[in-house]
C-alpha cells in the first residue's frame, strides 16, 4: 500500500507470495512488488515514497533488518531490509514482524488508539499476538514477545 504521512490510504494492491516456487522466488516477488508500488507512487503522486516498510512472518531481527526464520516461506537469514533499500534506490526501509507491525498499526490508528495497554490477536495461518504498552508494541527480551504458538 501507499500511505500518506497522515495515515491516509492512497493506493493498495495485493499479490500472491508465490511460495510454491521456493524461498528465492518469494523474496524476488516482494522486491518486484515494492518496486511496482514505488513506480505507481511516482506516476500517480508525482514523487516516490520517502520510506518503505515490510512486515513478514516468523522470527525477525528488526534491528539488523533480517528475516531470520520463516517456516512457511522457507527463509533463513534473509537480509530483506538491505535488499529492499537497494531495489528502491536507497530510501529508508523498516522490516518488522507481521503481527507486531499489525498491532502497532492497530494501536496507532485502530481500536487500540488512545489505550495505554492492548492485546492484538489476529486470526491467520499462524498463532501470534502483539502486546501494546504505552504506545509501543513489546518485542520482548529476545524479540519473540507475542509468539503465542511457540
Amino acid at each position: 500500500a501507499l500511505v500518506g504521512a497522515d495515515g491516509e490510504l492512497l493506493h493498495q494492491a495485493r499479490r500472491p507470495t508465490g511460495r510454491e516456487r521456493g524461498p528465492d522466488a518469494v523474496v524476488e516477488g516482494i522486491l518486484g512488488f515494492a518496486a511496482e508500488l514505488r513506480a505507481h507512487g511516482i506516476r500517480a503522486l508525482g514523487e516516490p515514497a520517502s520510506a518503505a516498510g515490510v512486515a513478514v512472518p516468523g522470527i525477525v531481527d528488526e534491528a539488523e533488518g533480517v528475516a531470520a526464520y520463516a517456516a512457511n516461506l522457507g527463509w533463513r537469514d534473509v537480509p530483506l531490509r538491505a535488499l529492499l533499500a537497494e531495489r528502491l534506490g536507497g530510501v529508508p526501509v523498516a522490516l518488522g514482524h507481521d503481527v507486531r507491525t499489525g498491532g502497532l498499526a492497530e494501536g496507532r490508528l485502530g481500536a487500540g488508539r488512545g489505550a495505554d495497554r492492548f492485546l492484538f490477536v489476529p486470526l491467520g495461518t499462524g498463532i501470534a499476538g502483539a502486546i501494546g504498552i504505552d504506545g509501543k508494541v513489546e518485542a520482548g527480551a529476545h524479540g519473540f514477545a507475542g509468539e503465542i504458538g511457540h
